[in-house]
């Protein structure tokens, strides 16, 4: 009964949070409502598929080229089921963070919580500096390679410029996602967004089974470990996008009903990733290996234009997701996050924009830096932090007797909740950040000795004279 009870507050004050906001009968109240002020099951859910399946959908068939294609399958797979696990505890100690929290009349109704705050509350502020820094160089780096992204795609209908200077013109683009208050203004945007990969992932799947194999095509992954290791972690970063998990629950009117949200949307996400990766790999074989870009390889025509323009919109609004808890972040240092101007909080938010600019011309390795992040950053910002934090929660005794979500039936009760978080602590340690961390770091090296830093256009074909 305590538990239904502190469901029913923590439910209680986000419908009375979107009365305040929405009520009004008026034509733009109707408009904002339909298309901006979103915090639904189903926004929630478009808000995760959306963007787990960002340019990293063009870089999978470059990861079955390194791991092959029977362990690119496998790999999906099992990431997919475990990042849907590690998204399912953030939103557990989400719900049992937030409900401490009310049970001592704190009220969030002009303050964003994030992960940060969740594990101070929860673990103190070792855990929170620590849930910080990891989840700050993450969200930063995870907005450099959607500018990394834009540049690369758009050189693909327009090579008059190089992609540096694609760059620098994107970066200007993205910079506008200041404007943009919180997620519950993301509904139409996911909504898009998720129509936006649907259609570039099947576009990937047919073209590259109408093109067919190339001649003396060659599927020889996987061939050396450090590539092994590397297409491994590339996975491991497509189903870890899910650090800003409870930026999306704080903007749902009833963040409890989160549970099984991301799961679903995992599921979803593999019907896009699993063909579009296997077809691109099955046509081309080991010529992706010097191809990161999937769109690269497919002739060009009005659909693969078509492919080309929506994941440029796309990654402008994963742009958007990665940064926006960067900007909360930097809101709150300087002391503006509960302003009602939004001018004011835009005009505050720019300096975030800056670093990452820069960061996307120094490194404009796409597909590799994928890895690279997926090893030394997702591998603790979702996956080993996240477990660990929940098992120290309720290590005592008291904290699981009054839980507020207890573990599901299936696995067994505590015991085996405990057991899985620990198998993915120890895995993900030893082949995500251990072997994966190695790996990558080498073939991230490899890439700034072949190309250099601040290349103008990586991995360019020459020009025809």
């Amino acid at each position: 009964m305590a538990s239904e009870k502190v469901e029913t507050i923590v439910a209680g004050n986000y419908v009375e949070m979107e009365r305040e906001e929405g009520d009004s009968s008026s034509a733009k109240s109707k408009f904002s409502k339909l298309f901006w002020h979103g915090g639904s099951v189903y926004d929630a859910w478009f808000s995760c598929a959306s963007n787990q399946v960002a340019q990293v959908l063009l870089t999978l068939p470059y990861s079955f080229s390194q791991l092959g294609m029977l362990s690119g399958i496998l790999f999906q797979l099992f990431y997919g089921l475990m990042g849907s696990w590690t998204a399912y505890l953030i939103s557990v100690l989400y719900v049992e963070y937030r409900t401490r929290k009310e049970r001592e009349k704190v009220d969030f109704r002009n303050h964003v919580i994030q992960w940060f705050e969740v594990l101070d509350g929860l673990l103190g502020k070792h855990w929170r500096n620590v849930g910080l820094l990891f989840n700050c160089t993450f969200l930063l780096f995870g907005s450099v390679i959607q500018l990394i992204a834009c540049a690369s795609n758009i050189y693909y209908i327009n090579d008059n410029l190089d992609k540096r200077t694609w760059t620098y013109i994107f970066g200007a683009c993205c910079a506008t996602t200041v404007f943009i208050p919180s997620f519950h203004n993301y509904r139409i945007w996911s909504f898009l967004g998720l129509i936006m990969t649907s259609y570039t992932a099947w576009y990937l799947t047919i073209a590259s089974l109408i093109h067919g194999q190339i001649e003396g095509v060659k599927h020889s992954g996987p061939a050396k470990m450090v590539l092994y290791f590397t297409g491994a972690t590339n996975i491991l970063y497509t189903f870890g996008g899910h650090a800003v998990t409870v930026e999306i629950m704080h903007a749902m009117w009833k963040p409890q009903k989160f549970k099984m949200i991301y799961l679903i949307a995992t599921l979803y996400v593999l019907t896009l990733t699993l063909p579009s990766a296997s077809a691109v790999y099955w046509a081309f074989g080991d010529l992706l290996l010097t191809h990161a870009n999937a769109l690269s390889l497919l002739p060009r025509t009005g659909f693969r234009d078509t492919a080309v323009i929506l994941m440029l919109i796309h990654q402008f609004i994963t742009f958007g997701f990665a940064c926006t808890p960067l900007y909360f972040v930097w809101e709150k240092f300087i002391g503006v996050h509960e302003t009602k101007s939004l001018f004011k909080r835009a005009l505050a938010r720019l300096p975030v924009v800056i670093p990452i600019w820069f960061l996307a011309i120094i490194f404009p390795f796409f597909g590799p830096i994928n890895s690279t992040v997926g090893s030394l950053l997702v591998s603790f910002t979702v996956y080993i932090i996240p477990s660990l934090a929940h098992m120290i929660t309720f290590a005592p005794a008291a904290a699981r007797e009054n839980a507020v979500e207890r573990p599901p039936s299936f696995l067994g009760g505590w015991a085996g909740m405990y057991s899985m978080n620990a198998f993915i602590v120890v895995w993900v340690l030893i082949v995500g950040f251990g072997f994966g961390g190695w790996a990558s770091m080498l073939n991230f090296i490899q890439q700034i000795d072949t190309f250099g830093l601040f290349t103008k256009c990586y991995q360019c074909p020459p020009h025809k004279a």
